[in-house]
């Protein structure tokens, strides 16, 4: 057999995160995809992104006078875009739809390939105007753009795809339409569903069951989304109503959770659901160059002392603190980081559950919180949960902070600066976590429930630390709080206090664990291996049989 060259892979994505200069995304996966697409750069790799450029960045969050978080949409410098002159279109509500396709390589990363709908002299703005809009027919026209638009940009493009990752089950109209023109090729519903399996790899991210998209068969006929194919063709591949990530795992030949214990809870959720594709696990990572200080990297690497870098980007954390708040937290003391997506299965208050143990070190100056987040513009209760972290704030107002407006650069400064990096998320509800893993870059000492990443990676006592013991039961909130306090207590604050040396082990420990195991350098060549070559392989060598057997 011929030499395999690496598949060409398109990477759909509905959001990315590349840089806070460029806000077309909303939080993890965004910044993932983001990541994924620098390390492809980096390697060499064939790979593309496909996205959408959103008119609104985000959103820009920031609290009211009474603490409750308000939003402005956010504009953004789109110099580094560029006009790739292609068109792309679609129906969608019975009218056809151009899109225009922007390019960027501006940060380091692969190509990335950007849908916009927001063309001069059209009314069709509203279809890409906003990242997640909850008003379901903006919501499925931007899926309809990135899954059915982003083959047709590929077909425009030239480029022969060998694999179609859909990150997440935003994108699952793809599928619709490499059906559809295998179809219109002559092949049967039957065979062009299966001969779209071989071309598609699925990721699901939501261990959360109501996180998962559902779409009335309705509303998706109205906008076109059914790509041609009829209503029993296309409930056979995500049900009524339509879940977008059974859609996924049917339309794929293999599917993967983002950790180990993610991909059991997937496997778990979705077994009842026949034809799906089997779920493996590849644990997410980071892009180490954009996520670890450069201090802290050449200091490791010599195997230097890590204190002096540490505390060089502690103050530069608490100079922001500073500057954004004017509270002056003190550099010598125990300083937590907190900065999540506010949701409430992530329990950004655990560590506030009893008042009566953690008030005195706070009020001791034994600890120094600083918590940061956002939550969706049309998410009240996401925004009740900040609110709720700024009342603590208001509450010790010398030693807990909340930044606003969090963003990669806030992340950045976070993960570098704090002392411990603190993780609450009910298990097993916290699919990967990789702001963990950015903290661990930086040695900055992880202390989190037995969830996400954390399981394989910590070594308790060595490299960070447990709590909870990855008890699941009625009473986990109380279990894991009660662990929390002890650990806190009894472990973490005793070692930055009084034992220095054993503290800056386990920083180098928690750096040596996150750079290799949890970077997307691991991540994209477990990807290659695991998920794009076998398929790659397999048509390769079907394709070699039947030119062999048309020789004869």
């Amino acid at each position: 057999m011929k030499a395999i060259p690496e598949p060409k892979v398109a990477f759909f994505c509905m959001e990315y995160g590349l840089s806070e200069s460029f806000p077309i995304y909303s939080g993890g996966l965004g910044v993932l995809a983001g990541d994924i697409l620098k390390t492809a750069k980096d390697l060499n790799l064939p790979m593309i992104g496909i996205g959408i450029l959103w008119r609104e960045g985000h959103t820009d969050q920031y609290l009211d006078k009474n603490g409750f978080p308000r939003d402005c949409p956010q504009d953004y410098d789109r110099s580094h875009l560029e006009d790739t002159g292609i068109t792309v279109d679609l129906w969608i509500r019975g009218e056809n739809v151009t899109c225009k396709v922007w390019k960027t390589e501006a940060f380091g990363n692969a190509p990335l390939y950007l849908l916009d709908a927001d063309l001069p002299g059209t009314q069709n703005g509203w279809m890409t105007r906003q990242l997640y809009c909850g008003e379901p027919q903006e919501r499925v026209a931007a899926e309809m753009i990135l899954g059915i638009g982003g083959v047709r940009l590929v077909r425009k493009l030239g480029i022969e795809i060998d694999i179609f990752h859909l990150n997440e089950g935003h994108a699952v109209f793809a599928g619709l339409e490499l059906i559809r023109e295998k179809m219109a090729q002559g092949a049967d519903f039957e065979r062009a569903w299966e001969e779209t399996r071989q071309q598609i790899v699925f990721t699901t991210h939501t261990p959360v069951m109501a996180g998962n998209e559902e779409h009335d068969h309705g509303l998706l006929n109205h906008m076109g989304a059914w790509c041609g194919l009829e209503y029993d063709q296309v409930e056979k591949i995500g049900g009524n109503p339509f879940n977008m990530t059974v859609a996924g795992l049917r339309l794929s030949y293999i599917a993967n959770g983002v950790s180990q214990l993610h991909g059991m809870t997937a496997r778990s959720m979705w077994r009842g659901n026949p034809g799906t594709a089997p779920i493996i696990s590849v644990t997410n990572g980071v892009h180490v160059e954009t996520w670890q200080s450069p201090q802290i990297r050449q200091t490791y690497n010599v195997n230097g002392n890590l204190w002096k870098p540490h505390l060089q980007n502690k103050r530069k954390l608490l100079d922001v603190i500073a500057n954004r708040t004017g509270v002056k937290f003190d550099l010598d003391t125990l300083t937590i980081g907190f900065a999540r997506r506010a949701a409430v299965y992530k329990r950004s208050g655990l560590i506030f559950s009893r008042l009566d143990v953690i008030e005195p070190l706070l009020k001791e100056r034994t600890l120094q919180l600083v918590f940061s987040g956002k939550a969706h513009p049309e998410d009240d209760w996401g925004k009740r949960i900040v609110a709720n972290i700024v009342e603590m704030a208001y509450r010790f107002p010398e030693s807990v902070v909340f930044l606003e407006n969090y963003d990669m650069e806030l992340g950045r400064i976070l993960t570098a600066g704090c002392d411990v990096w603190l993780n609450t998320p009910q298990r097993p509800l916290e699919a990967s976590a990789t702001s963990g893993m950015k903290a661990a870059l930086n040695g900055v000492l992880h202390l989190s429930t037995l969830d996400g990443w954390w399981p394989e990676a910590v070594i308790h006592g060595v490299n960070g630390w447990q709590f909870g013991g990855g008890y699941e039961g009625p009473e986990q909130t109380l279990v894991d709080a009660a662990s929390l306090y002890e650990v806190l207590i009894t472990e973490v604050i005793p070692t930055y206090y009084e034992n220095r040396d054993k503290w800056q082990e386990m920083m180098r420990a928690s750096i040596a664990t996150a750079m290799h195991r949890f970077s997307t350098k691991r991540m994209l060549t477990e990807y290659y291996n695991l998920l794009y070559r076998p398929s790659t392989t397999l048509r390769l060598l079907k394709h070699e049989i039947m030119q062999k057997k048309a020789v004869q």
